[in-house]
This record gives C-alpha cells, sequence and structure tokens, in this order.
C-alpha cells in the first residue's frame, strides 16, 4: 500500500504506473458526468448545448473535476495543526470541498443517466438545474484540489 504522505520521487515504478491509471479512470468517470449531463440537457428545450463543442467541454471540465479534486495531496504538518474552532483544520476543510463536490457531481450525474433511461422529456428548469448542480460540483473539486495543491508548498 502506498501511503499518502510518500514522495512520488521514492514511489516504485509499478506504483507510479498505478497511480496515472488511477487518476486517468478517476479523469475518465468526471469526463462520462459531464457526457451523461450533457446528454440530458440535450434532450430538453434548453438551448445551452447545441454543439458537440460544448459536450466537450463539459466533458473536458468534468474529467478535471474528478482528477484533480479526488485524490487530494496531504496537507502539511503545519496546516493540519491549524484548528477552525474545533470544527477541524484547514486541510479537513479543504476535503470536505472535495467530498460535497464529488458527492453533488455523482448525484447530478446519476439524476441524468436516469432521466435518460427512463426516456423522460427534461424540462428547461430541470435542465438548468442539472447543469448548475454539476457545474457547481465540478467547480467545487477543482477549487480543493487547486488548493490543495498549492497549500503543499507552504511549510
Amino acid at each position: 500500500m502506498v501511503k499518502r504522505h510518500e514522495s512520488w520521487r521514492t514511489r516504485s515504478l509499478l506504483s507510479r504506473f498505478a497511480h496515472v491509471v488511477e487518476r486517468t479512470g478517476l479523469a475518465l468517470a468526471g469526463g462520462s458526468c459531464g457526457l451523461f449531463v450533457a446528454a440530458h440537457i440535450a434532450r430538453s428545450d434548453f438551448t445551452l448545448i447545441g454543439s458537440g463543442a460544448a459536450i466537450l467541454g463539459m466533458m473536458i471540465y468534468g474529467a478535471s473535476g474528478f482528477y484533480l479534486g479526488i485524490d487530494l495531496p496531504p496537507a502539511p504538518q503545519k496546516l493540519r495543526e491549524l484548528s477552525l474552532r474545533g470544527l477541524g483544520s484547514r486541510a479537513d476543510a479543504v476535503e470536505l470541498l472535495s467530498a460535497a463536490g464529488t458527492f453533488l457531481t455523482a448525484v447530478v450525474a446519476v439524476t441524468a443517466v436516469s432521466s435518460i433511461i427512463l426516456d423522460e422529456v427534461a424540462r428547461p428548469r430541470g435542465a438548468m438545474a442539472v447543469f448548475l448542480g454539476w457545474a457547481l460540483g465540478a467547480s467545487m473539486q477543482i477549487a480543493a484540489g487547486i488548493i490543495a495543491r498549492t497549500r503543499t508548498h507552504i511549510s
């Protein structure tokens, strides 16, 4: 088992390969979520998704969210010791942001897939809610991933 605090340079070649495959799988899952949400929106009268480029953009944004936001690097010890009024550290808050974004994105994707499978026609307001929920969740993942990667330079 690879320890989260283990440096990339100290990992074996097999461990590095496994990490890249894992992250690629996460990115594909995020891209799939984006594709399902785009397909759901395209079936409605809501004209947000009108081109292949918009669908590809949603897939890339979703892939970025899952790639950056799910596998967060560990926080430096200094950040782990800082407390937010007894609720946990700032590092814990970033993990919560990532988890909430992942949960929201997945719930919205399941909603979109179930609508597609049940052959329901999405209404414009419902499609807008699905899109906004998905975009918010993916943005939360990306923000958490960026925060976690920039905080590793604090010592």
